[in-house]
């Protein structure tokens, strides 16, 4: 792996993630999906490429697709961007520590036709080979709580 020097801390997520999750939300019905997240590092640059696609468990139809950086903001902190075709861009600030990546929206910006949404926050943490995360938002009117939470297994590295 060629890791910048500013990435060892990131280093754990860096890999292909597959897996399944849950997501529920007062305004949709709950439902269950899988999916695939890759954390890319790049030759001398101090970022991760990001990628995300989930499909419905049942039918393999794409639900959501999403794509970003993740950086080092110096010891123990940590930036993150993240763009939807949906007309949605995150700006996150958040910590790591032992594996645990904790991520709060600084900015959300909205195209006008994007739905609303308000505030997000990613948790993920990483023992091994998997990952765990959870993601909270405040959107459409509703307060801030539980979106999507899901187990994912590294497949590469």
């Amino acid at each position: 792996m060629d890791l910048h020097p500013d990435l060892v801390e990131l280093a754990p997520l860096v890999g292909t993630w597959r897996g399944e999750g849950h997501g529920t939300y007062p305004t949709i019905e709950p439902f269950d999906y899988t999916e695939e997240v890759v954390f890319a590092t790049v030759p001398t640059k101090p970022f991760l490429v990001y990628r995300q696609r989930t499909a419905d468990a049942t039918s393999g139809e794409p639900l959501h697709t999403e794509s970003g950086y993740l950086r080092a903001a110096g010891p123990g902190r940590i930036e993150m961007t993240v763009a939807q075709p949906t007309g949605i861009a995150e700006v996150h600030a958040g910590t790591v520590s032992d594996g645990a990546f904790d991520l709060r929206s600084q900015a959300v910006v909205l195209t006008p036709t994007a739905k609303e949404v308000v505030t997000v926050h990613r948790h993920l943490v990483v023992e091994g080979d998997v990952l765990r995360y959870r993601l909270e938002m405040g959107a459409m009117g509703q307060p801030h709580q539980l979106h999507l939470e899901a187990e994912l297994r590294r497949v590469d590295s």
